[in-house]
């Protein structure tokens, strides 16, 4: 991927600079995770989903708009047919300098390989427990070994970065924050940790008793390992801290405890194309609708998002103790 030398020209009414896109490419996933979705989910028709070569369009209109970092999400990114030829379409963008993917490891086994030849150069998987009983409870799908080898297998492909994402839930899996630290340690892969966000009605679980901050989790940790905070950053909202004696980095996303949206340099693009301005809200355009009534015209598609900037809102409205106003799923969003 080429560098671009042009600054973005994506710029909110907060005078932050937009240069980081995440697509979801499907609503569905083989694991059905308690936090991401309800156990009986209704999937969006096929009409309703942005195709490939609208995605691939929206995605080049926002690089050459100045986006220079793009993750690929879902649902499991890795289910829809097509994913790997969309991501080296999308790797190939003139101005791109990184393209990475968030992924349930399911996949992985069969697919890093062919993954890492796309031109992504880092994944994040998704990893909340090491035990296969709590795995199987809190995926209700899934299966714990068929990750871990999927881990085996990323490790050997040769990216840049593995990080493990763990949703970390009081009672739940909150004891566990050490052993999944010291498996990151032994990996020699990073790991972020991530407070619930109130996204989508979910039954198994009250989220307000649930959580659990991410100063209980560096309290828990500390304890056990020595965390030398740094200065690296991702693009995204982690606070990371280095694993003394290790190349292990460990981050925070604290939604709620240590709000970062004043930093704030991503958009987000649903599956059936709605282009989020913000996680926490529903401020949106509908680049579906665009793509679709304007066929290759970049000018109105580009202009239409240089506009949506001016409804990107200051931050989030999450409260962890209320009945969630956000009603659409993790799953939706896109990660």
């Amino acid at each position: 991927m080429t560098t671009n030398g042009n600054s973005s020209q994506l710029i909110d009414r907060f005078g932050r600079k937009v240069n980081y896109l995440r697509i979801s490419i499907t609503d569905r996933c083989d694991f059905r995770c308690v936090y991401c979705m309800s156990e009986e989910m209704t999937f969006l028709p096929r009409a309703q989903v942005l195709s490939l070569e609208e995605i691939y369009t929206i995605a080049k209109a926002f690089t050459e708009l100045g986006v220079k970092k793009i993750r690929v999400t879902g649902g499991e990114p890795l289910v829809r047919r097509g994913a790997l030829e969309l991501l080296e379409n999308i790797g190939k963008l003139k101005g791109l300098n990184e393209l990475v993917l968030t992924t349930n490891g399911s996949q992985l086994e069969s697919m890093a390989l062919p993954l890492k030849k796309t031109g992504v150069k880092r994944i994040n998987i998704s990893l909340d427990t090491l035990d296969a009983h709590k795995f199987k409870a809190i995926t209700r799908t899934g299966d714990l070994q068929q990750v871990l080898s999927g881990i085996d297998a990323a490790n050997g492909a040769g990216f840049e970065r593995i990080k493990i994402n763990s949703v970390i839930l009081k009672d739940k899996n909150h004891e566990e924050v050490v052993d999944l630290v010291q498996f990151a340690v032994d990996q020699g892969i990073d790991i972020s940790f991530i407070e619930e966000m109130p996204l989508g009605l979910v039954s198994q679980h009250d989220r307000s008793a649930a959580y659990y901050s991410s100063d209980c989790i560096k309290a828990d940790l500390t304890e056990h390992f020595s965390l030398i905070a740094s200065t690296e950053k991702t693009g995204g909202p982690s606070v990371y801290y280095k694993v003394q004696g290790s190349d292990t980095r460990v981050g925070f996303i604290s939604p709620h405890s240590a709000n970062f949206c004043s930093s704030c340099n991503r958009v987000r693009l649903t599956v059936e194309g709605r282009l989020l301005l913000c996680l926490g809200n529903e401020h949106s355009i509908d680049l579906k609708q665009i793509v679709r009534s304007n066929p290759g015209d970049m000018d109105i598609l580009k202009q239409a998002i240089i506009d949506s900037m001016q409804i990107k809102p200051e931050k989030h409205e999450f409260r962890i103790h209320e009945q969630p106003v956000i009603l659409r799923h993790m799953s939706v969003t896109g990660g």
